[in-house]
């Protein structure tokens, strides 16, 4: 009996070896065999109370009057080395020298490398991996740096709190073509299968960031592969990148997760991970909620537009006004200047009726006193005529 409950010990012993290997031996997915849902039976961190990404409601955000502006420390330094890029099967990576560094936080942070994540659906249909209010961006950069302050190395930073600090740059598309992220895009055919690697054109990684730096996300949390360590400070910023929709769909139809031998070829899409709980963490905001309400230089100037177009709009509406009340203005003068004129004979001679010739009442009168002379003059002379003298008698 002891030996037949050895026998069965060791064969549960071989059987667990065999369906658990060792973490750094597991090779896991986004979706399908070893997937998310999966990743904490082998690797115990991404079961962790801080992980990443995380879906930022912004009404829920708490304003940090501290977090000051993030400064990018040589990142336009590129120089004339080339840059390293591979594709792990997971994502294509772009390894950055380490002149470059990140002010702006407690420590000083060194660069180590820069990477992507996008989906499968093109515009509109997610990609990236943190959400602002639940929704999600067309892709996502990241660039990984750590803690040079307090550690030797990434190795050495990876496992602890304050080892790491990424910032989360969330990417849109539109009509434009964004010229600096074509120094990554243009050169994907040179590592279209996993485990491939090739040397790029340095380029300013600096022209890849939005252009305000003040404005971003502030929280503790986690890589977002596994091994999913709990040691990263993340800063999401709030303005969007732009690139067009061409550069969408070459970044999402590209590469492959499969290895160049690999008779089965997989595209290497939807390689973001889903939002995490917060677990009673708080998302910091380096602008209140009155700055947060700012919009982008875009935006702006659409609105500043906007505003000018409504201010002319307005001055031809008030200039219309003035112009009829003025025309009513005239025609009641001219209204009333006629209905005051209609009794005037200046006004209109012509209503007036002919005048009466001046020397025709001396005339009458002329000839009406040489009547009464006339006939004055004939009483006289009939009064002067003598009367015949009486007869005496004998």
């Amino acid at each position: 009996m002891d030996s037949l409950g050895l026998f069965i010990l060791l064969m549960l012993l071989c059987f667990q070896w065999t369906i658990a290997p060792a973490a750094d031996e597991v090779t896991w997915t986004y979706i399908g065999l070893v997937g998310q849902t999966e990743w904490s039976q082998y690797f115990p961190n991404c079961g962790g109370t801080s992980q990443s990404p995380v879906d930022v409601v912004t009404t829920q955000t708490k304003y940090d009057p501290s977090l000051v502006p993030l400064t990018p420390l040589g990142y336009s330094q590129h120089g004339n080395k080339p840059l390293n890029m591979y594709n792990n099967g997971h994502t294509v990576v772009i390894e950055l020298p380490e002149w470059m560094g990140l002010a702006g936080l407690p420590w000083l942070f060194t660069a180590v490398q820069m990477h992507l994540h996008w989906g499968s659906g093109g515009p509109s249909h997610g990609g990236s991996e943190h959400t602002i209010n639940g929704l999600s961006a067309d892709a996502e950069l990241h660039v990984v740096h750590y803690n040079s302050e307090l550690y030797p190395n990434m190795s050495a930073a990876m496992t602890q709190s304050d080892g790491l600090a990424v910032l989360g740059i969330l990417i849109v598309t539109g009509e434009e073509t964004n010229p600096a992220f074509n120094s990554i895009l243009n050169y994907l055919s040179r590592v279209r299968h996993a485990d491939q690697k090739a040397l790029i054109p340095a380029f300013d990684v600096e022209s890849l960031l939005p252009n305000d730096l003040g404005r971003y996300y502030r929280y503790n949390g986690s890589l977002t592969t596994p091994p999913c360590y709990q040691s990263v400070i993340w800063s999401v910023f709030h303005e969007r990148v732009q690139i067009s929709k061409a550069q969408l769909l070459r970044l999402e139809t590209i590469l492959y997760s499969s290895k160049t031998e690999d008779t089965d070829r997989m595209l290497l899409q939807d390689n973001y991970r889903a939002t995490q709980p917060l677990n009673h963490r708080v998302v910091f905001a380096s602008f209140s909620a009155e700055s947060g309400k700012e919009l982008s230089s875009g935006e702006v100037t659409a609105i500043v537009i906007g505003v000018m177009c409504g201010c002319v709009g307005l001055a031809v509406i008030i200039r219309f006004i003035v112009k009829t009340i003025r025309f009513f203005t005239l025609l009641h003068r001219e209204t009333v200047a006629v209905n005051s004129s209609t009794s005037s004979w200046d006004v209109l001679p012509s209503n007036r009726p002919a005048p009466m010739p001046r020397m025709e009442e001396p005339e009458k009168a002329k000839e009406k006193k040489q009547d009464v002379a006339l006939n004055t003059t004939a009483d006289g002379e009939k009064k002067e005529e003598p009367s015949p003298s009486p007869q005496t008698e004998p």
